[in-house]
């Protein structure tokens, strides 16, 4: 049975909505760690310590998509629950159009200034010819990481969870099959795991091209005939700029961790981050996988005024994301040696730094959940400022101050329990931000 947006949810239909998008998100990154994998076993450590190294820097400039598909998807999921179909598909189109610009013009910008950045955070040597090589191949396909990103959100939001799933099965499966064929059969290294992750891309940011640009497909949206309508993007971009934030801040503090990480216990140290960084994708994809699927049916009914829904929205949510957390934890003790041998088990040292840190890292993971979808409820409610502000202080301000203090009292441990500290902080702020609103907004 085809579930709407303007369904009743129980908790049994929400999960059933939202799996996709969970399932999507997991799948997105579970194929994003292959290169590692193969880069770690095949190529080296210090090819892989480039992949991790520069990643943050390549994510910053992909954030575009982040934020015109999650801010998009609420103000045209919004704009569909007030009765205007047309509308939300002048808008639709619009954001796709804008996404393909930006993204051309982003990659041509980070292709140019590769070195430079990847030298002033610090790479030398071998591992900066190894992020520049890796990054450049991987800019090639920014305009459709871009779109990929954003249909993520755009098929929950046009009812065709299933469809998204489907392409993103099919783009990760493409890359795992060229890691293999590039890098374990043909040799060709760094640059044969990136030309695998550029190809997918391009195959999970064109499909959806297709689909939606026909006049008569089975979902909510298509492309169409649209004008520029500043109010309307400047909108998308306010909402999702929590996303964006988010995005951003990651690969800053990110980068700052690699930065700490060099000076504390070198290549080694920036290795077994990667390796942390990896897993955390995986485990925080089904967070946010959830706070994507669930969005647009927030975004309906805030818009059709069904507020009693938004209400048992958010309690049942809420409930799916504490059995989540507490399941994550479990999985990640006991199976913090066997994940921590398949990247560095090749080198003892760097594997018992490697799990040592996780087991720390991973109580992290009891919190994160609850900061990511509250930040999407907001962004739900096309509120975007009070969804920014919470991405803004977890994943930049709580987490800068963690990692620049707590190893001048800790040492390497330190950097470990700044993630936990950071994302404790975020869930206090996030549950005075819930408690603030909730008159507002009716919850």
């Amino acid at each position: 049975m085809r579930i709407k947006l303007s369904d009743h949810f129980t908790v049994r239909r929400l999960l059933h909505f939202t799996l996709p998008s969970i399932v999507m998100m997991i799948f997105t990154s579970v194929y994003g760690v292959v290169d590692g994998f193969f880069v770690s076993n095949f190529v080296g450590k210090t090819p892989f310590a480039a992949v991790n190294f520069i990643m943050p820097f390549l994510m910053i400039l992909g954030t575009v998509g982040v934020m015109l598909g999650t801010g998009g998807s609420a103000l045209v999921s919004k704009t569909i629950g007030e009765g205007d179909r047309e509308k939300a598909n002048r808008i639709f189109s619009l954001l796709v159009y804008t996404s393909i610009i930006a993204g051309a013009v982003v990659a041509v910008l980070g292709i140019v200034f590769m070195e430079p950045v990847a030298a002033a955070l610090g790479a030398k040597g071998s591992m900066l010819d190894g992020c520049v090589a890796y990054g450049r191949i991987i800019l090639l396909a920014l305009p459709a990481l871009i779109l990929q990103m954003e249909f993520q959100c755009f098929f929950v939001t046009a009812e065709k969870p299933q469809l998204g799933l489907v392409i993103t099965v099919i783009s990760g499966v493409a890359n795992m099959a060229l890691d293999a064929l590039l890098v374990a059969v043909f040799p060709l290294g760094l640059a044969g795991a990136a030309a695998a992750t550029a190809i997918s891309q391009s195959l999970g940011g064109i499909i959806p091209l297709f689909y939606f640009g026909r006049r008569r497909n089975s979902s909510l949206l298509c492309l169409t005939k649209t004008r520029l309508d500043g109010r309307a993007l400047l909108k998308a971009c306010t909402n999702g700029s929590s996303e964006l934030m988010s995005n951003v801040s990651m690969s800053l503090v990110g980068m700052l961790y690699n930065i700490q990480l060099l000076k504390y216990a070198g290549e080694n140290g920036v290795a077994a981050y990667g390796v942390m960084m990896y897993v955390s994708m995986i485990f925080n994809a089904a967070f946010i996988g959830y706070s994507i699927g669930s969005a647009p049916i927030v975004g309906y009914h805030f818009g059709a005024e069904n507020y009693t829904e938004l209400k048992g929205l958010l309690r049942k949510s809420m409930r799916i994301i504490a059995v989540f957390a507490v399941g994550m934890l479990a999985i990640s003790f006991s199976l913090a040696s066997p994940l921590t041998k398949i990247f560095v088990g090749y080198d003892e040292e760097l594997w018992t730094l490697t799990r040592h840190g996780f087991m720390i890292f991973s109580f992290s993971f009891l919190m994160s959940g609850f900061a990511i979808f509250s930040s999407g409820f907001f962004t739900a409610l096309n509120d975007g400022l009070t969804s920014a502000l919470i991405s803004f202080l977890r994943t930049l301000v709580f987490q800068l101050a963690a990692v620049l203090l707590l190893p001048i009292l800790f040492g390497i441990d330190g950097i470990w329990f700044s993630i936990v500290a950071a994302e404790l902080m975020a869930v206090v702020l996030s549950a005075a931000f819930l408690f603030i609103k909730q008159k507002k907004y009716h919850y």
